[in-house]
């Protein structure tokens, strides 16, 4: 069996690259036909450096990923497929991944085609939307994961949702050697003829150095033999940031307290054998972490495999790795506490050496072999259930159990007695940024999708609202405004025209289903009032968003001769957009694509449905299929980012992605699956759905389960946590698309049943 094991690697100073080490060694140690680690596979590095030189990695190193580098995830999945390693571990802790929290592991996870174990090294007890999203993914990703703590398994099942079996407890490895016999570190000055108190560890400030400080002169008062050594380097973000600041105070507040000759610094980095050795010539080994939210500590499963006797904290490891009398206990910063502790320990010899054979004798089961030899065991197991073609299938079906129970929880929260709020920051309603047409437009829609859906009470009372302000919005000569004050003061003077035919399109959404007959007589005069200003649109989108409307009154108005002709005239600029920036390799309305792109073809397909003007059809399928090809041939929706747009020639931008984007993929679908009745329109129009769900370039959900409100967009670095109206009515109006198509796909098949029941 041969692992891939993704994680930093020393030389780079980091506690989970020494763990990955140890963690090789351990499995390869119960195949001792193995000479050398890369017979047992191989390492994908993380590196913190730009430079791929930046580190002397060894040999077992393959690939290295530099951090903040998105592509090298993902080509270090590439790596993983095509290498001979039958599973993959990996190291798990934010801060070693780029991205938000570390986001841009998931895309190189989701793409992985081994089976998968992940070591969590930190589980917060309050994690970030981002972090509790991240550990739900890896999860799923998953065969198993391991965590080193019993609170571990009880915040990922409570907090993370993530399922009891899927998770086992394998502690933290230590070191499999015996302390020297004739240990040289007792000879050394701040050892000899001293009664040693050791913290060891990466320097940092949440460390609480400053307790045992604090606590020196109640000790030395007893015992002026004690020294206290802080083996360890300042950590390297630490130094990156501010030197070495923090052991400088340390100094200074050892001097203030006159306890700076019972202060020593090892500002080294000490192998594992040092390690024990140090730890053997110590009297006593202190943690003192500030804080209980510390799931896994490597320095203390040190302490107690080399049978040293422990005063710590209670942080979460501590408390139970210390208890059976295995160690002591203190309060965060309660210096007092500790020193008593200290003094009884160094009074009472026989206390003292229990202490140190209950800690030896329960790290016996903690060594490396042992500890490798139960990753084997899950490493077995894992490899034998792994089926990828399980993955693919999971990936590709269309399955509406997937989908979260719908909820206007959010939309109602933006929605006040004068219409949807424009903005958020993150949940909350922005009401500084006011109110849009645009926005109140597709609520209208979406309101009345809902009402549709299930006779909604709720999406019934909110119709009059959205309603009302467009005719709010309404100009005398028929135009519209688009944006609104908190104060309900008008912001311009005329609307873009991507929201006059937005609007145009609930209005004729509304006459074509409405919910009661003065609601449709209402909209009518709204609508007819408008219809001047048709014929001076001269934007693609404006006139798109309006023939979609205009089609949707022609389905229930359709002697509207005048119509009719205005929709062939609206239609007429998008047929020749596409011939007059056509190629063979370019089948697209514009040199560029920009934004709302499938609302184009979208607009086609209603114009061919209600005119039977066959060169809509058939543009309207080319592009889609260019627009398919573009956004999903990865197997996933990445709809065309607006940082950048994406110009003939040029290059693909995969930043900002947009809600609104979705959301037109899903309606185009659908209409062609309504129109045509393919299976492949269903399945593009639900695979482009789970974008808000994750399956995106960052495998992260925007669809956000708390609020029931959709995130504004998928950054480089992770997600756009405001969730404002338009991306929060793109998922909702993308949601109840799905769902009447999955009733229209029941009927078809409902209908199939019955005529072959009575052939």
């Amino acid at each position: 069996m041969k692992v891939a094991y993704i994680s930093t690697c020393l030389p780079r100073e980091c506690g989970i690259a020494t763990f990955n080490q140890n963690l090789m060694r351990a499995i390869n140690a119960n195949f001792p036909q193995r000479k050398s680690l890369k017979q047992g596979g191989f390492v994908v590095a993380l590196n913190d450096s730009e430079s791929m030189e930046e580190y002397d990695y060894p040999e077992d190193v393959k690939y290295v990923i530099r951090q903040n580098h998105q592509k090298d995830y993902v080509c270090a999945a590439g790596f993983i497929n095509a290498s001979d390693a039958d599973i993959c571990i990996l190291e798990h802790e934010f801060g070693i991944f780029g991205g938000d929290s570390g986001i841009y592991v998931l895309p190189l996870l989701n793409r992985l085609e081994k089976p998968l174990i992940s070591i969590l090294h930190t589980v917060l007890r309050e994690p970030s939307y981002v972090q509790r999203v991240i550990i739900r993914e890896i999860a799923e990703q998953s065969s198993k994961i391991i965590v080193m703590s019993r609170r571990a398994v009880e915040f990922l099942t409570t907090i993370y949702d993530v399922p009891a079996e899927k998770i086992q407890i394998i502690e933290h490895g230590v070191p499999d050697v015996e302390p020297a016999e004739n240990n040289p570190i007792k000879n050394l000055g701040p050892f000899k003829n001293r009664r040693t108190l050791l913290t060891f560890g990466l320097l940092s400030r949440n460390k609480g150095l400053e307790t045992v400080i604090k606590a020196l002169p109640k000790i030395v008062a007893k015992h002026p033999d004690v020294m206290y050594v802080v083996l360890g380097n300042t950590h390297p973000g630490v130094i990156k940031n501010s030197g070495e600041e923090y052991r400088d105070h340390l100094k200074s507040l050892a001097a203030s307290l006159g306890v700076d000759n019972h202060l020593s610094f090892i500002n080294k980095f000490v192998s594992e054998d040092e390690l024990v050795n140090y730890l053997s010539a110590a009297e006593v080994y202190v943690t003192p972490y500030l804080n209980q939210a510390q799931i896994t500590s490597g320095t203390l499963s040190y302490a107690v495999g080399a049978g040293a006797a422990v005063v710590s904290t209670p942080y979460w490891h501590a408390t139970e790795l210390l208890a059976d009398d295995r160690g002591r206990l203190f309060d965060f910063k309660n210096a007092d506490a500790l020193a008593d502790i200290i003094n009884e320990l160094l009074e009472k010899d026989d206390v003292l050496k229990k202490l140190k054979e209950n800690a030896f004798e329960y790290g016996l089961h903690l060594r490396w072999p042992v500890i490798g030899a139960e990753y084997i065991k899950v490493a077995q197991a894992a490899c034998a259930k792994f089926d990828f073609s399980d993955k693919i299938l999971k990936n590709s079906i269309v399955d509406p159990a997937v989908m979260p129970k719908f909820s206007l929880k959010h939309a109602l929260r933006l929605t006040d007695d004068t219409g949807i709020v424009q903005h958020a920051k993150y949940g909350i309603p922005n009401l500084k940024e006011g109110y849009c047409l645009d926005d109140n437009s597709r609520a209208l829609i979406m309101a009345l999708m809902a009402y549709k859906q299930d006779k909604s009470e709720v999406a019934f009372e909110l119709l009059p609202v959205y309603l009302s302000f467009i005719h709010y919005m309404q100009t005398d000569d028929g135009n519209f405004r688009n944006f609104l004050s908190f104060s309900r003061n008008y912001l311009d003077e005329i609307g873009s025209e991507d929201s006059f035919g937005r609007t145009i399109w609930a209005l004729g959404y509304l006459i074509n289903c409405a919910a009661s007959n003065s609601y449709r007589e209402f909209a009518l005069e709204l609508f007819h009032r408008s219809f001047r200003h048709f014929k001076a649109l001269t934007h693609l989108r404006g006139m798109a968003n309006t023939i979609i409307g205009v089609s949707l009154y022609l389905k229930v108005v359709p002697g509207d001769d005048g119509m009719v002709k205005e929709l062939i005239n609206l239609t007429g600029p998008l047929l020749d957009a596409y011939e007059n920036n056509q190629s063979e390799d370019w089948q697209w309305f514009e040199e560029k694509m920009t934004y709302d792109n499938a609302i184009l073809p979208l607009a086609l397909l209603h114009s061919f449905e209600i005119t039977g003007n066959e060169r809509a059809r058939e543009v309207a399928l080319k592009t889609m299929a260019f627009l398919d090809k573009l956004t999903l041939s990865n197997g996933y929706l990445s709809p065309v980012g607006n940082d950048g747009w994406f110009y003939k020639g040029g290059s693909f931008p995969t930043f900002d992605q947009q809600a609104i984007e979705t959301m037109a993929m899903v309606l185009m679908h659908f209409k062609a699956y309504e129109m045509f009745r393919k299976p492949k329109y269903m399945e593009k129009m639900f695979l482009s759905y789970k974008w808000f769900l994750g399956e995106n370039t960052l495998r992260a959900p925007l669809y956000d389960h708390e609020t029931k409100g959709c995130c504004d967009g998928l950054l480089p670095t992770g997600i756009n946590r405001n969730q404002g109206a338009e991306s929060t009515l793109a998922y909702l109006i993308s949601h109840l698309t799905v769902l009447k198509a999955f009733e229209m796909d029941n009927e078809s098949n409902k209908i199939g049943q019955f005529a072959e029941s009575i052939k």
